[in-house]
């Protein structure tokens, strides 16, 4: 397999199988180690190939009033979940993980230890 393959193969995964950037980012990396490491041989200089698009990611922020008015239609611990992931940044998550500690009286709370099987 030389560089006209790898780009054949690297254009394949962008036009055929609609692979994501980072997948083929990936597979290149995964060649280049293969032919550095393994092969011991120089992949030499890669003509240009189709890259995979990488998407337009667009931020979806809630207002203030949004956010309000969501929380305005919650009760007990789906309420409190979403006000303490909304006023810390926790993940849900991390937000299920937190326990009573101790002291719960004082308003001490802890994040549970991971459970292993």
């Amino acid at each position: 397999m030389g560089d006209t393959e790898v780009r054949q193969f690297l254009t394949h995964l962008a036009e055929d199988l609609k692979v994501s950037a980072l997948t083929q980012n990936q597979a290149l990396n995964a060649v280049a180690f293969l032919y550095r490491e393994v092969l011991s041989q120089p992949l030499g200089i890669m003509e240009p190939f189709v890259r995979a698009k990488r998407p337009k990611n667009l931020s979806v922020v809630l207002t203030k009033s949004e956010g309000l008015s969501i929380l305005k239609h919650l009760e007990g611990v789906s309420r409190l979940v979403t006000m303490l992931m909304y006023g810390s940044g926790l993940r849900l998550q991390e937000c299920l993980t937190l326990c009573e500690g101790p002291g719960f009286r004082s308003g001490s709370w802890y994040r549970a230890p991971a459970s292993h099987p």
